[in-house]
Order: C-alpha cells, then sequence, then structure tokens
C-alpha cells in the first residue's frame, strides 16, 4: 500500500550541504564530517574558529554559495551558533535564500518539517520576550537610580573631578560619599577646596573628623 504523504510536508529537493566546526587548530573534524557524510551530504565546509567570532570565513561562503531547496546539516547546534539570537539570525538568512537548515542531534531543528518551524517559532517568541524582559529591567533600573540622585552617564570628559564634585556638593542632591565615589575625589581633598573657596559655611556634618 502506497504510504500517503502529509499535504504540510515538504518535499526537499536540493543538495545536502554540511558544516563543521571546531573552536581551535589542534580539535579534531572527523566526528562531526564522518556523522554529515552518513547523513548524505554532498559538500562539508569545515572550519576551525571560536563560535564567538563572526568571522567565520567558511560559514559565511557556505552561505553564499547556497541554492534554493539547499539544506544545511549540522552534527549539533552548538557548531552553528551560541545563543537562541545567533541561531534565529542565521536561520533567517538560509530561509530567506529557500533554502532549509537541519541538525543532527537536535531532533526539532528541521525547517523542512512543520514540527521544525513550530519550534522555531516558539524560540523566535521567547527570544522577543527575553529581550523585551531586558529592556524594562534597563528601564526601571535607571528609574530607580535617578531617584537615588545617582546621575546618568559618564562626566564630560573636559571636566576635572574636583570642579564636578564641587559643583554637585553645591546643588545639595548627592550626599558626600556619593559625590565622592561618582568623582574618585577624596573627602579630604574636597573639603579642603571648599575651605579654600571660602565654602566653609556650606561644610556638612559628612565631613567632620576628616583630616586634611
Amino acid at each position: 500500500m502506497k504510504k500517503k504523504t502529509s499535504e504540510t510536508e515538504i518535499k526537499v529537493t536540493g543538495r545536502k550541504i554540511g558544516y563543521s566546526r571546531v573552536s581551535a587548530d589542534h580539535q579534531n573534524l572527523d566526528r562531526q564530517i564522518e556523522a554529515l557524510q552518513e547523513a548524505g551530504c554532498e559538500i562539508i565546509y569545515q572550519e576551525k574558529i571560536a563560535g564567538t567570532k563572526m568571522d567565520r570565513q567558511e560559514l559565511q561562503k557556505m552561505l553564499s554559495e547556497l541554492q534554493a531547496g539547499d539544506t544545511v546539516i549540522v552534527k549539533e547546534l552548538t557548531r552553528v551558533s551560541r545563543s537562541t539570537r545567533d541561531m534565529l539570525e542565521l536561520v533567517a538568512q538560509i530561509t530567506e535564500k529557500g533554502c532549509y537548515i537541519k541538525s543532527l542531534n537536535e531532533a526539532w531543528l528541521d525547517t523542512a518539517s512543520p514540527s521544525g518551524e513550530f519550534m522555531l517559532t516558539v524560540f523566535s517568541g521567547l527570544s522577543q520576550f527575553e529581550r523585551r524582559l531586558l529592556l524594562e529591567r534597563c528601564k526601571e533600573g535607571r528609574a530607580m537610580a535617578i531617584k537615588r540622585g545617582v546621575p546618568m552617564g559618564r562626566p564630560k570628559k573636559n571636566s576635572k573631578p574636583l570642579e564636578l564634585a564641587i559643583e554637585l556638593y553645591k546643588e545639595k542632591k548627592m550626599s558626600v560619599r556619593k559625590i565622592c565615589e561618582y568623582t574618585g575625589v577624596s573627602k579630604a581633598t574636597l573639603c579642603r577646596r571648599l575651605k579654600e573657596l571660602g565654602l566653609t559655611g556650606q561644610i556638612e556634618t559628612s565631613f567632620k573628623g576628616v583630616s586634611i
């Protein structure tokens, strides 16, 4: 009896292209190459470079030489990406060329199958959620810092630390401790300079016990 083909099943007609990578020259690619050959790869791109580096020449060469209908096969996902975002960006580049990607170790990564496409949709959603959550945390942290009187951003390059400390002290928006931490000026130095400027009447109790 002839097996029925699912209406959603994608018929792949292109080449099987393998990509293998190790992080250093002394490491061996043999296991990856053997697995890719057993998977029927006609061409295998080989790379010896850290996965964190973006200038992976063989990977870029493979992407530029892909033809519509080809399937990129890797032994495991870590050979081509180090994060969810990297993986999604790579998958996007491959699918834009009308190609597919498949991992031998991660069965869920097969963009030629409906389940593989579904899993990528889930990962894409999680990645976007993670990014929004990070942005929200940054905003909350910034708002709390401003509320505590912590200046945002770095001091101007041309601002002298002691002059900046004096200006901040005059504004009375920060404690002496925070001013000294922010500018790197010691309490003794700040106190001495305030006295030189005739601002001794403004010196607060925070300077008590400071030797100048």
